[in-house]
C-alpha cells in the first residue's frame, strides 16, 4: 500500500489504521494489484531503506466526492486557557482523524515553544472527515491563539472560514480576549456557536456563563452548548452545531481559479508551503498559477490537505482548505493575503489582509557579526510564518549591523526569539522593548529632510531635540479588564497610576466587572503585567529621571574599570538627568617615598594626575558585548 519515496520515520501501524480508516470511508482510490516486476522493484527498494529510516506517502485523497453544500469551515476563537485546543483534540478522535489515546494533549500544537509555554501561537489547520446522517462531510477545523498577542492569527484564520465556535470556560466565564475574537468573528458577518467548556469543574457555573453570553453579546442562552472537552462529554453535539449552524461557503467551481493564501510556512527542500481557502475553480498538480502580487508564474508541484498532517490530493477544489506547494524558493515570494490564479486566467485580487500594526520594537543584533547573514536569512524566513512581524534594517555603534523588529507584544517578541533559537539555531542580542512615537516638526529643515511634518519614531537613538518640535504624541489603546467585584477599587488604583482614562464600567454578572480605559501604551509595555517583567525605555519626562539613573547604575557595575576615570551620563536632549562614574584604577606613587620633602611627593601626584588626564583624552573603552546585554536586562541582577 505504501511507496517509499525518500530518507525519514514514518510509524507504520498509525499509517496502516489510516489506510484501512480512509479506504472505509471511500477516501482511496484502488489500487492496481503489482505485477511480478513491480513486486521486485518495491523489494529492491526496501533493501535500499531500512524500515527504521524510510518516509512513506499516503495515497492521494480524492475531494471532489464532497460537494459544496457538504463542506464547513470554521476556527475555534477563545481567551487563553479556556480549553480551544484541548476542543480540538476531541473533535479530531470523534472524526477518527487520530486514534484516541491518553497521550492526545494539544495535538495541534505542534511549535516547541508552544508545548514549553503550554499555550498555542499558531494558528493551525485540520480537515475532518465525518459521517451525519448518511451524509458524508468536509470539515476545516482551524485552532487558533488565545492570547492578544497573537490576535492577527486569529484575523487572518477567519477569513478562511464561514463560522466559530466561541469557547468559554465555565468557571472563569468571559474574559477581555472572548470579547476581542468574538468581535473579530461578528464583524467578520461569521455565524457564531457559544460552547461553555469545563462543565466538570467543582466551580464551574454554565448558567452564571450562559446569562453573561446573552448580556454580552445579545446571544441567545438556549444557543449554548455545555461541554466538557476534556472528559468528551456532549462534544458529538458541536459536530452537529456546526453542520446546522455554519452555512457552506458561497464559491462556483466552474468559475476560473482563485484562492487566497492565509498562512504560510517554509521548508528547506520544498520551498513555501502555502495554506490557501480556494473561493474559486479547482487546482491540481501541474497547473501553471500566477501570484496577483509578484506576478511570477509557478508550477504545482503538490496539493493536499492537512489531516492533521500532510495528506496529498489529486485536485483541490472551491470551497476547500488545504495546502499547496508550487516551487517558490524565495522567502519574498510568499506573501499572506495575496491571490493565485491560473496563468492566461486573470481575476480580480481578493482584499487580502490589513497589515499588522506593531504595538513594541526591539532591536535585534547578532552576538558576532560573522553570523549577520545566517541570522538575516533566519528572520527572513521566520517572517514567512509570521508575517505580522515588522522588519527594517538597523545599525548600532556598539551592536553593529542589526534590525529593528516590530511585535504586537511583549509575548509575541518574547516567542518570536524563543523560535530564532529553537528552530534556526540563532542566538541573538535583544534590547530593551520600546514603544512607537509620533513628533510633529517645527524645523522647516528637518520638515524638508523626512518629507513630512508629522514623523513616526521607532528608534530611541533618532528621536528629535525638544527645540525642533511643536508636539510629542504617543500611542494609547482601548483596554478592557474583566475582574471581580471585590478588586475593582485596586484595579482602578492601577490604572489611574497608568495615566489611562476610564472609558466604560459594566457589570456583566453579580460579582464580575468589566472595565473600560484608555491607556498609554508605554505604561502597559513597562510592568502592567507582573509576568512580562519589562522596563520602560523612558520617554516621558516625569519618569525620566529614575529610569535613566537606574539605567547607569546598572552600566557603571558592568564596564569594566580603567586607568582613567569614566563618566556615565543619561540625558534627555541637551539635559543630563542622570550621571555615575566609573573610578579609575591608581597606583600608589608614593609607595617608595618614605619621608622627605613634600614637594617631591607633591610632583609625584602631579605627574599622575596628568597622565591619567591625557589618558582620558586619547584612551579607548572597549565594552563587552555582555556589558550590553546586562544593561539592557529589565532587571539588575541583585
Amino acid at each position: 500500500m505504501w511507496t517509499p519515496v525518500g530518507r525519514g520515520r514514518w510509524h507504520g501501524r498509525a499509517l496502516t489504521v489510516w489506510a484501512a480508516a480512509a479506504a472505509h470511508r471511500g477516501l482511496l482510490e484502488p489500487r492496481p494489484t503489482p505485477t511480478r516486476e513491480a513486486a521486485a522493484k518495491s523489494r529492491t527498494l526496501d533493501r535500499l531503506y531500512s524500515s527504521a529510516d524510510r518516509k512513506v506517502t499516503p495515497e492521494k485523497i480524492d475531494l471532489s466526492r464532497f460537494s459544496v453544500e457538504n463542506i464547513r469551515n470554521f476556527s475555534i476563537i477563545a481567551h487563553v486557557d479556556h480549553g480551544k485546543s484541548t476542543l480540538a483534540d476531541r473533535l479530531l478522535e470523534l472524526t477518527g482523524t487520530i486514534d484516541k489515546t491518553k497521550n492526545n494533549k494539544q495535538v495541534l500544537d505542534k511549535l516547541q515553544v508552544e508545548r514549553e509555554r503550554g499555550i498555542t501561537v499558531k494558528a493551525q489547520t485540520a480537515s475532518l472527515f465525518y459521517n451525519c446522517e448518511g451524509k458524508q462531510y468536509l470539515l476545516n477545523l482551524i485552532d487558533t491563539p488565545g492570547h492578544v498577542d497573537f490576535s492577527y492569527e486569529v484575523s487572518r484564520s477567519l477569513s478562511a472560514c464561514q463560522g466559530v465556535l466561541l469557547v468559554v470556560d465555565a468557571n472563569e466565564g468571559i474574559q477581555a480576549q472572548t470579547v476581542a475574537n468574538f468581535f473579530l468573528a461578528f464583524e467578520a458577518q461569521l455565524s457564531i456557536i457559544p460552547v461553555i467548556n469545563k462543565v466538570d469543574l467543582k466551580n464551574a457555573d454554565p448558567e452564571r456563563v450562559e446569562k453573561q453570553i446573552e448580556k454580552v453579546f445579545d446571544i441567545p442562552s438556549d444557543e449554548c452548548i455545555k461541554i466538557s472537552a476534556k472528559l468528551g462529554t456532549n462534544v458529538e453535539r458541536v459536530l452537529q452545531a456546526v453542520i446546522e449552524r455554519i452555512p457552506p461557503p458561497k464559491v462556483h467551481r466552474k468559475n476560473p481559479f482563485k484562492a487566497l493564501v492565509f498562512d504560510s510556512t517554509f521548508d528547506q527542500y520544498r520551498g513555501v508551503i502555502a495554506n490557501v481557502a480556494l473561493f474559486d475553480g479547482v487546482v491540481s498538480k501541474g497547473d501553471k498559477i500566477v501570484s496577483a502580487h509578484t506576478k511570477k508564474t509557478y508550477e504545482v508541484n503538490e496539493v493536499g490537505v492537512l489531516n492533521p498532517n500532510e495528506q496529498p490530493a489529486h485536485k483541490l477544489y472551491a470551497g476547500q482548505v488545504g495546502y499547496l506547494i508550487a516551487g517558490m524558493k524565495d522567502v519574498t515570494e510568499a506573501q499572506i493575503g495575496d491571490t493565485l490564479y491560473l496563468h492566461k486566467q486573470p481575476v480580480e485580487p481578493l482584499p487580502g489582509f490589513k497589515s499588522a500594526k506593531p504595538m513594541v520594537f526591539a532591536g535585534m543584533y547578532p552576538i558576532d557579526q560573522s553570523e549577520y547573514n545566517n541570522l538575516k536569512s533566519a528572520v527572513e524566513k521566520l517572517t514567512i510564518n509570521d508575517s505580522s512581524v515588522t522588519v527594517h534594517r538597523d545599525s548600532s555603534l556598539a551592536l553593529g549591523a542589526g534590525w529593528r523588529l516590530g511585535f504586537l507584544g511583549l509575548l509575541h517578541m518574547e516567542v518570536f526569539n524563543q523560535r530564532l533559537e529553537q528552530e534556526y539555531n540563532a542566538s541573538v542580542i535583544l534590547t530593551t522593548p520600546t514603544v512607537p512615537y509620533k513628533a510633529v516638526l517645527s524645523s522647516a529643515k528637518l520638515i524638508k529632510e523626512y518629507r513630512e511634518k508629522e514623523i513616526t519614531i521607532i528608534n530611541p537613538a533618532q528621536f528629535p531635540d525638544k527645540s525642533k518640535v511643536t508636539e510629542y504624541l504617543e500611542p494609547v489603546v482601548l483596554g478592557t479588564i474583566i475582574t471581580p467585584d471585590e478588586y475593582t477599587g485596586k484595579v482602578m488604583m492601577l490604572c489611574q497610576a497608568r495615566r489611562a482614562v476610564q472609558k466604560n464600567m459594566m457589570y456583566i454578572d453579580q460579582n464580575r466587572v468589566m472595565l473600560k480605559y484608555l491607556f498609554p501604551l508605554n505604561e502597559i509595555v513597562v510592568d502592567f503585567y507582573d509576568s512580562l517583567k519589562s522596563l520602560s525605555s523612558g520617554y516621558a519626562r516625569d519618569k525620566a529621571h529614575s529610569v535613566g539613573k537606574a539605567i547607569c547604575e546598572r552600566l557603571k557595575d558592568s564596564l569594566p574599570r580603567q586607568l582613567f576615570e569614566i563618566a556615565i551620563q543619561a540625558a534627555v536632549g541637551s539635559k543630563i538627568i542622570a550621571r555615575e562614574t566609573v573610578k579609575a584604577y591608581r597606583k600608589n606613587v608614593l609607595a617608595k617615598c618614605y619621608g622627605g620633602d613634600i614637594t617631591r611627593k607633591m610632583k609625584l601626584l602631579k605627574r599622575q594626575a596628568e597622565g591619567k588626564k591625557k589618558l582620558r583624552k586619547i584612551g579607548n573603552i572597549e565594552v563587552p558585548k555582555d556589558a550590553f546585554i546586562k544593561v539592557l536586562k529589565t532587571q539588575c541582577d541583585k
